[in-house]
């Protein structure tokens, strides 16, 4: 029993994320290094693709990490640090890219399909409830055919 329980606390161990930035990354000024962290998180690393550039060990990741390090160290918004990281890498490397230029058509294209759609289930129903074409009486010759084969009694 005590077997198992060391080695859940083992796997539970190894399971926790490992933050990839290394002690020599961190900066001495607190807010700082709480805005590269905020920043590194926005951040997609261009090898990995899923993690951002803050979890990822990947040595473009470690460049970037000290890019916008050196970037806010010499003064530079937010602001600009991202400019600055998306002239030199491109969009991709956004994990929300801007909504501008071509971009808009890939942030708008989502709620125009979704109100398309409700437009055209909205349509379809309510001509779906729409009574079709006229369908004429039965003739009286009709009518007594039917009431005789309707009738509960025939014996046939």
């Amino acid at each position: 029993m005590k077997g198992a329980i060391r080695m859940m606390v083992v796997l539970a161990t190894l399971a926790t994320p490992v933050l990839a930035v290394q002690p020599d990354e961190i900066l001495s000024d607190p807010s700082l290094e709480a805005r590269a962290r905020e920043l590194s998180q926005k951040l997609r690393c261009p090898v990995c693709q899923g993690e951002n550039i803050d979890d990822s060990n990947a040595a473009i990741s470690r460049d970037l990490r000290l890019y916008v390090r050196e970037r806010l160290v010499a003064g530079d918004t937010d602001d600009q640090v991202m400019d600055n990281v998306v002239e030199r890498f491109g969009e991709f490397v956004l994990f929300e890219p801007r909504a501008t230029g071509g971009n808009l058509i890939l942030w708008l294209a989502g709620p125009v399909m979704a109100l398309l759609g409700l437009f055209l289930g909205l349509r379809f129903l309510r001509t779906r409830n729409i009574a079709g074409p006229d369908v004429p009486e039965l003739s009286e010759d009709e009518q007594r055919r039917l009431a005789r084969i309707m009738e509960p009694d025939r014996g046939d």
